[in-house]
């Protein structure tokens, strides 16, 4: 793929140019944990987007999606929200710009592998990805934090979710056979070793449309945020669900109203699963990490309710396979990927029933995506 898009850069735009991937991510357990300031394990995977991008020495923002066959330009003095994937490029420029960044107009190709809307944070990919092609084609001196923070930033002020920031982070700090335990409230994370060669990941798409995503999403978020006014009442100093514990949950509970109370019950429960499920991994125990993603998805399913029939046919299918040894939604929410983690020599079996079964119960054959983890962000070479 590298070698077309650099081919076809040149084509449209004359010109050599500095090519980039930044990879989509999994997440293997912590849902939903982000953006209440907790825990989650995400790791960055073997598809990608790609940025070829050159100067233009104009005040233009020109930008071709292989992906979509559509170009779009804007000057980059004049840069607001716009609908689709431009929306993306044009608000990392923005806020790159607005965060005193000198730079001038840019030729941009983008295209990539990574399935939409299967929950593998595409967006994300391909904010990380041009905001990594950007700081290093100008030597912005940009960290991979701060760029993650701007790839947030230009999802709420331009696309208009408010997620947190675990898909930007993982995109941009991936690194092979490891998976990372970010804390998202300082930031901080470590590396969580994650070589298991006899099993592979395995991502089925429901093929749903995430039509519900945006909005439930931020409405989980708001459920959250009334669950925190609620026993900031009591407590002053909680300034989100990872400052309360069970125990002070429980005793409020009367406080709560029941759907909220059963929102912040699931994000709590979820930050401890994915402190267990790391220590299970450190241990080498990756049966019992196996069984905190099952327990996730009945959290999901059941408290958070961001799952559908869809998704739970297949956990609760995925759960009869002995090869198998956790499952469970992926993602927002709605629709996209489960992720379950198969031994490799059952890969091909499971597969394949999980498709028949699938399509005989629903009426549509599902993707089938086998990953495996891999770095993040980085400068292809020719």
């Amino acid at each position: 793929m590298e070698r077309i898009i650099r081919s076809e850069f040149r084509e449209r735009f004359g010109k050599k140019p500095f090519l980039v991937a930044a990879p989509g991510r999994v997440n293997l357990i912590g849902e939903h944990t982000d953006y209440n300031n907790g825990f989650v394990l995400p790791g960055a995977v073997d598809r990608r987007i790609y940025v070829a991008i050159a100067e233009n020495k104009t005040d233009k923002l020109r930008m071709y999606a292989g992906l979509y066959g559509e170009e779009r330009c804007f000057s980059i003095d004049e840069l607001k929200p716009v609908k689709g994937w431009a929306t993306y490029l044009v608000g990392m420029m923005f806020l790159l710009r607005s965060r005193g960044k000198t730079f001038g107009g840019v030729d941009v190709w983008i295209d990539g592998d990574i399935p939409q809307g299967a929950g593998m944070s595409s967006s994300a990919a391909l904010c990380s990805a041009f905001g990594f092609a950007v700081n290093q084609l100008f030597g912005l001196g940009m960290s991979g934090m701060e760029l993650a923070l701007v790839g947030q930033e230009t999802e709420h002020r331009f696309a208009g979710l408010r997620c947190g920031i675990m898909d930007q982070f993982a995109s941009l700090h991936g690194r092979a056979g490891n998976l990372m335990k970010l804390d998202c409230r300082s930031l901080d994370f470590e590396y969580i070793p994650f070589d298991f060669p006899a099993y592979r990941i395995v991502l089925i798409n429901t093929m749903v449309s995430h039509s519900l995503a945006s909005s439930e999403y931020n409405r989980r978020r708001q459920q959250c945020e009334e669950g925190v006014k609620i026993l900031r009442k009591r407590d002053p100093g909680i300034q989100s669900l990872r400052d309360v514990t069970m125990d002070q949950l429980i005793a409020h509970r009367s406080e709560f109203p029941e759907l909220v109370y059963r929102r912040c019950s699931f994000i709590l429960q979820e930050n401890e699963r994915v402190l267990r499920g790391c220590a299970e991994l450190e241990a080498r125990n990756l049966p019992a990490f196996g069984q905190q993603m099952f327990a996730s998805h009945e959290g999901l399913s059941k408290e958070y309710e961001v799952s559908c029939a869809e998704s739970d046919f297949l956990v609760g299918l995925a759960r009869s396979f002995p090869a198998v040894l956790g499952a469970r939604q992926m993602g927002g929410g709605f629709g996209g990927c489960v992720i379950c983690l198969v031994a490799e020599e059952a890969v091909e079996g499971f597969a394949g029933t999980m498709q028949n079964a699938y399509e005989q119960q629903f009426r549509i054959r599902p993707e089938v995506y086998i990953t495996r983890i891999e770095n993040g962000a980085q400068v292809i070479e020719d």
